[in-house]
């Protein structure tokens, strides 16, 4: 199968994104997560197979419109190093079409994805690694857990992001509200623990009906298959 047609299972996508990185940002969400961290607030992307399924050249399509406008791009999911063949063709298309900055981010070590970051090299400016750790610390920039690690892996990526490696600051709590075409409101960023929960709570006193995508298996401490720090 060739690049273009190396297709994707994709969970959604966004423009702008303003709380994964710097500047407006396109946001890509891939669906299918095999690490399924305890705690994680995108549980609904965990299931292989339940996103919709796009080649590269169809997904590049419905980006195109936002990429002229963008200051940047932000993958994540789900777990985008699940697909690599599919994340290995979007990568490349992303570079030739545009000279946007891109972030992954994956619940996996660094280590682990050496084979693959080997075969992206140069196509991934910034990563941001480690599964997420419900019970650690969360006061760094970007993370959701103060065991994720940030690296800068290209020129570009050191020039956007360097600034990130640092405490949160008051900026940093922002979440993006989104609206989709059917009417499904959603969220993008990086909540504070158990800011969704409070606002369910608040939506709820008020008359609405809220579904929360948080994973609540913290609570029965399922292993996610890496020791955390």
């Amino acid at each position: 199968m060739s690049g273009a047609a190396a297709a994707l299972a994709l969970s959604r996508l966004h423009f702008p994104v303003t709380t994964l990185g710097p500047g407006q940002r396109v946001g890509i969400w891939l669906q299918g997560c095999s690490i399924r961290c305890p705690g994680c607030i995108s549980a609904d992307t965990w299931q292989a197979g339940s996103g919709r399924s796009v080649s590269v050249t169809a997904l590049m399509a419905m980006l195109a419109p936002w990429l002229a406008q963008a200051e940047g791009i932000t993958i994540s999911g789900g777990e985008p190093f699940d697909q690599p063949e599919g994340l290995l063709a979007l990568l490349p298309a992303l570079r030739a079409a545009s000279p946007l900055d891109i972030l992954v981010y994956s619940g996996h070590p660094i280590e682990a994805l050496a084979p693959v970051l080997a075969r992206a090299d140069g196509l991934i400016d910034a990563l941001i690694s480690d599964p997420f750790a419900l019970h650690a610390p969360q006061t760094l920039a970007l993370r959701g857990s103060d065991n994720q690690r940030l690296h800068l892996l290209t020129p570009l990526g050191r020039a956007r992001f360097a600034a990130f490696e640092r405490p949160l600051a008051a900026h940093d709590r922002a979440l993006d509200l989104m609206f989709d075409d059917d009417g499904t409101v959603w969220l993008a960023g990086i909540p504070r623990r158990g800011d969704l929960g409070r606002l369910r709570t608040l939506l709820q006193a008020q008359g609405h009906t809220i579904t929360i995508t948080e994973d609540r298996a913290a609570r029965r401490a399922e292993p996610n298959g890496y020791s955390q720090p």
